[in-house]
């Protein structure tokens, strides 16, 4: 297991590994468990090189599910478009957990916060 200390000391020389995931291809509520398979992949990769796993926000989904409900069924349809962003921020604390890097992005913004992400590490020393 990856203790707290471990995962944030400064690991000079070791590469930064960037890997993107769609893991919300299941229906809410087994996300998780989808997860826990790839967790020791994730956790061994996490022990050679400083890992950045990324997952893409859906905004079609979000514009979806912030629009106005017109009918009982868009109010059902928001409320599962709601638990899908739910689980995928609940995926990020997870792999935190395990001391993880995870990056929730909308697409578009990949390349900025992407490069933002990188200075953190630089400024924090990890890279």
């Amino acid at each position: 297991m990856v203790t707290e200390t471990a995962a944030f000391a400064p690991r000079t020389g070791f590469s930064l590994l960037t890997t993107s995931t769609d893991a919300i291809r299941r229906e809410p509520g087994k996300v998780i468990v989808g997860l826990r398979h790839q967790l020791p992949y994730l956790r061994r990769r996490a022990q050679d090189h400083l890992l950045l796993v990324v997952f893409f926000e859906n905004t079609g989904l979000r514009e979806f599910r912030d629009a106005p409900a017109a009918t009982t069924e868009d109010i059902y349809h928001q409320t599962v478009a709601g638990k899908f962003a739910q689980e995928k921020r609940r995926i990020v604390r997870e792999l935190q957990r395990y001391g993880i890097h995870a990056l929730l992005t909308p697409p578009q913004d990949l390349t900025v916060n992407a490069i933002n992400r990188y200075l953190e590490f630089k400024a924090r020393g990890l890279i």
